[in-house]
């Protein structure tokens, strides 16, 4: 007997791990960026790509704000050729994450998407920063 979850066979095992080794490689989550701000494990640069009077709103604590069109090769030398850069926006109904994900991609840089942007953020009850300063976590000990 079939059902609409059984009628497409399940994919291989290892077909399951290429997909999401891809996606994993693409993607981040709010907890993961939470997670390396607070043990003070941050080997990657948070860009905030939505404009500024939303960033003053609130946003990351530790996220630079730098609109995807804002993202230029002049603007982008001011960080070496190998850095990663974890991109959010709005949330799940914004698609600025990923203009910005293919820009820099276009200029040759190394991009994470944090998923979920500011609306999981908020779900998962982490602290936001206002203003136009980046702010910061708290390091634990």
């Amino acid at each position: 007997m079939t059902n609409v979850v059984t009628e497409v066979p399940a994919a291989d095992p290892q077909t399951v791990r290429d997909h999401y080794a891809r996606r994993l490689a693409l993607e981040t989550d709010c907890w993961d960026v939470h997670h390396a701000l607070c043990q003070g494990a941050q080997d990657f640069v948070l860009l905030d790509v939505r404009g500024p009077s939303l960033y003053a709103q609130g946003h990351v604590p530790g996220a630079l704000n730098l609109p995807h069109g804002k993202m230029t090769e002049r603007k982008m030398q001011d960080w070496p050729a190998e850095t990663l850069f974890v991109v959010y926006c709005a949330g799940p109904h914004c698609n600025g994450t990923d203009k910005a994900a293919f820009r820099l991609a276009g200029l040759g840089r190394r991009v994470k998407v944090m998923i979920g942007g500011m609306t999981g953020w908020a779900d998962e009850g982490f602290p936001q920063a206002a203003g136009s300063e980046p702010g910061s976590l708290p390091v634990a000990a």
